[in-house]
């Protein structure tokens, strides 16, 4: 009963945590109509985020392996809730940043730690978990908007900020009024950093997975609406693709855990993968908005069993003991990912047209999938539980 309640305030604090980020994706409009703030530097704020959580996930969440997941739990939390409510009262570009840059180091130390005692503390269901934590992530992120749409016009700016890091606070004190499992210390890794890890080409072959996985979405989402708009789709086309395409990650990522869990999450989120390198081609051969969105619709379903599949792949291979440093590193090199596919396919798009750009994107990812698999070798086939048996908890 105790081991439900944390992993329901873990899942709960995750997705509190992500729709900060979309309260943030939507207001931006409102910091510069209020504030003056210009796109340009809008853009800054957004990415000093996303690569301090990138370097908080390869350099401080392994601590977390060293029996310090409560304490890196702890201070996440803590720095995303200050920066909520630093938002919540910022109107400058410096005051902006700063709040950013305390919400990245929070995500970036929080959630590898959270991750490992998620893993840890339930291996027999690791696959629906990381699909619960999944959904969690991109249904928090989803409900931005709408809490952004009830709260800003009546109450302000501040509003969704100061809602999201009470109800953080709230979840933070539920967490911390139940034991969490720690390594042992004579099980403590000696290794510091994480990148160590990738000489395990089985982790590597995972973390392979996961950035194909971000250089799909950064390249679909960046371009989705752009693209419509220019074949002459309905508005609703344009304005609702990126919604609907993480709707069923929301909805079927617990299930695809555990598919991905049961077959092999090598093996699922590879194939799972190429299947959407095949739709990311034919979103730059096709026309026809409505053959398009029949396409997508298929896409989103594939995605929605499969896309779980590195982060379990991760967690299967990984050494117990340093399942938060093996999360971080794969969570750090898609962050990464994602920016680096986005600003690529704006460019191209622009530079070298729709169909290049997805013919690109799509050979990457195929690229990557096909290194996984040499990588992986004979576990390519792994599938079950952790390969090795749970920390102490």
């Amino acid at each position: 009963m105790v081991r439900r309640r944390l992993l329901l305030a873990l899942f709960v604090a995750i997705a509190v945590k992500s729709s900060a980020y979309g309260v943030m994706f939507t207001m931006l409009d409102d910091y510069r109509e209020q504030f003056g703030i210009n796109e340009g530097a809008l853009g800054l704020v957004i990415a000093i985020g996303f690569f301090t959580s990138f370097f908080a996930q390869l350099t401080i969440a392994p601590l977390a392996d060293r029996g310090r997941s409560r304490q890196l739990i702890f201070i996440g939390l803590a720095l995303a809730i200050i920066g909520n409510f630093a938002m919540a009262f910022s109107d400058t570009l410096p005051q902006l940043l700063g709040s950013r840059f305390l919400s990245g180091l929070g995500l970036g130390c929080a959630l590898p730690a959270m991750r490992r005692v998620i893993i840890v503390s339930d291996p027999e269901h690791l696959g629906r978990n990381l699909g619960r934590v999944l959904s969690c992530e991109v249904g928090g992120f989803a409900a931005g908007p709408v809490i952004s749409a009830f709260l800003v016009e009546p109450f302000g700016i501040p509003a969704p900020f100061i809602v999201i890091g009470t109800a953080l606070a709230l979840v933070t004190l539920v967490i911390f009024s139940m034991p969490i499992p720690e390594v042992p210390a004579e099980d403590h890794p000696a290794e510091r950093f994480a990148v160590d890890l990738l000489r395990d080409r089985a982790v590597a072959a995972g973390v392979l997975v996961g950035i194909a996985v971000f250089f799909m979405i950064g390249t679909f989402d960046s371009l989705w609406a752009l693209m419509m708009n220019d074949l002459g789709a309905p508005t609703w086309m344009a304005n609702t693709g990126v919604t609907l395409f993480v709707l069923p990650m929301v909805f079927m990522a617990p299930y695809g855990g555990k598919f991905v869990q049961r077959v092999g999450p090598f093996r699922a989120g590879g194939f799972g993968m190429l299947f959407g390198a095949a739709c990311m081609g034919l979103y730059g051969a096709v026309s026809l908005p409505w053959l398009l969105m029949a396409v997508f619709l298929v896409h989103t379903l594939n995605d929605g069993m499969t896309v779980t599949g590195a982060g379990v792949a991760v967690g299967m291979v990984a050494p117990t003991e340093r399942q938060a440093g093996a999360q971080g590193l794969l969570g750090g090199a898609q962050t990464l990912t994602g920016g680096v596919s986005a600003s690529f396919a704006g460019v191209s798009y622009e530079v070298l047209g729709r169909t290049t750009t997805f013919a690109i994107a799509a050979a990457v990812i195929t690229t990557l999938i096909v290194g996984a698999r040499l990588l992986a070798g004979a576990r390519w086939t792994t599938r079950g539980q952790l390969t090795a048996p749970p920390a102490h908890v």
